[in-house]
C-alpha cells in the first residue's frame, strides 16, 4: 500500500467535513464482512468482548510515501493520522460496547519494537509526545497488544490499562524493568501474559508443566525485586503467546493452544472463595480459576484470557476488564 501526498491534500477538505461523525471511521463490508457479522452476534452474555485495530506507529512504518519513506516520519501527516486512527478505535469501542458493555480495545503495536532503532528515524521524545496525545483521545479501557520487543519501560509508562506481550520469547527482557512494571500495576494496569506458543513446531515441544514453570519462574523473580506476588496475581490475566494464523494446519494447533492455556490457568493460582462459581465463566467442579472466554473483533473462535485472582477487575459476570 502507498501513500501520495497529492491525494492527500486534494482529499484532505472533504475528510474533514466528516471529522464529527463517527461512522466515517468505521469499517466498512468492503473491508472486514467478518467484523459485520460479528456485530450481529448476540454478545450480551459474554464476560467481555475484545476489538483490535492496528495501532498508528504500526501503520505509520507500513506505509510509504511516493519517496518510500514511511508516513510515520512526516511531521504533516503524523498528526492527521493519529488522531484518524484514534477515530477509528473509538467507534469501534462504541459499537462493541452496544453489543457489551464490557467491550475494550486492543491497539496492536507490533512497529513499537522499531522504534528506537537508529535507522528508525522516530525518536523517544517525539514518540512519547505523540502517543500521549494518541491515548488521551482514546476511549477506556485501552490497551497495546504485541508480540516483539519494544522498549518496555517506555511501553509500560504509557497511560493505558492493559498491555498484553509475548512473555514466552521475551521474559527476560521485559522481567528487567521491574521498576517500570511497579509502577504500571500500581496504578491499576492489567498484564496479560502470552505464554502458550501458537507456532506449530514450537508448541510441539512444549507441555503445561513446562509452561506453568517458565511462568511463575518470572513472576518469582518480579516478586524477589520487589513487585509482590499478590499483586502480579490480581491483576494478571494469561493467554497464548502469539496470534499465529500461518500454520500449515491452519487453525488446529491455534485451538489447541487455547485449550492448554486454559489448563495452565488451573495452575497458576486461586480464586478465593467470593468469586461466585457459576455460568459459563467458571471451570466445572474446580475452585482453582474462573476462566472468561472473550472473543476477538475478527469473529472466528473462542478467544479465552484467564483472570489469575479476584481484583478489581472482575466485575459483575466474571469480567476480565478493569473499568475506570
Amino acid at each position: 500500500m502507498r501513500f501520495s501526498m497529492d491525494r492527500f491534500v486534494e482529499e484532505f477538505e472533504a475528510a474533514m467535513d466528516h471529522f464529527d461523525n463517527p461512522e466515517y471511521f468505521d469499517i466498512s463490508n468492503t473491508y472486514s464482512a467478518v467484523y459485520h457479522r460479528f456485530l450481529d452476534l448476540d454478545l450480551s452474555d459474554r464476560a467481555a468482548v475484545r476489538g483490535q485495530l492496528e495501532g498508528p506507529v504500526s501503520f505509520g512504518f507500513n506505509i510509504l510515501d511516493q519517496d518510500e519513506r514511511p508516513i510515520l516520519f512526516d511531521d504533516t501527516v503524523r498528526p492527521f493520522m493519529f488522531e484518524f486512527m484514534a477515530k477509528r478505535i473509538n467507534v469501534q469501542l462504541s459499537k462493541l460496547k452496544q453489543k457489551n458493555p464490557d467491550a475494550f480495545m486492543f491497539i496492536d503495536e507490533p512497529g513499537m519494537q522499531f522504534v528506537f532503532s537508529a535507522l528508525s528515524g522516530y525518536g523517544e521524545q517525539k514518540a512519547k509526545q505523540d502517543l500521549d496525545l494518541f491515548f488521551s483521545t482514546v476511549d477506556r479501557p485501552r490497551g497495546i497488544h504485541l508480540c516483539g520487543n519494544p522498549d518496555w519501560d517506555f511501553l509500560l509508562g504509557l497511560d493505558m490499562d492493559i498491555l498484553s506481550l509475548d512473555i514466552y520469547t521475551n521474559a527476560d527482557i521485559f522481567g528487567a524493568s521491574t521498576r517500570s512494571v511497579k509502577r504500571f500495576l500500581d496504578r491499576g494496569g492489567i498484564l496479560v501474559w502470552g505464554i502458550v506458543p501458537t507456532g506449530m513446531d514450537t508448541f510441539e515441544t512444549e507441555n503445561l508443566d513446562l509452561l506453568a514453570f517458565r511462568l511463575k519462574t518470572v513472576w518469582q523473580s518480579l516478586d524477589k525485586k520487589g513487585v509482590p506476588m499478590d499483586q502480579i496475581l490480581a491483576q494478571s490475566l494469561i493467554s497464548p503467546a502469539t496470534c499465529c494464523l500461518v500454520n500449515k494446519d491452519r487453525e488446529k494447533t491455534v485451538e489447541k493452544a487455547f485449550e492448554l492455556t486454559r489448563a495452565l490457568s488451573h495452575t497458576a493460582g486461586e480464586i478465593p472463595p467470593d468469586i461466585k462459581e457459576e455460568g459459563p465463566f467458571t471451570s466445572p467442579g474446580s475452585r482453582k480459576m474462573s476462566a472468561c472466554t472473550c472473543r476477538c473483533c475478527i469473529g472466528m473462535e473462542d478467544r479465552i484470557f484467564f483472570p489469575m485472582r479476584n481484583n478489581s477487575f472482575l466485575r459483575r459476570k466474571g469480567t476480565v476488564v478493569r473499568i475506570r
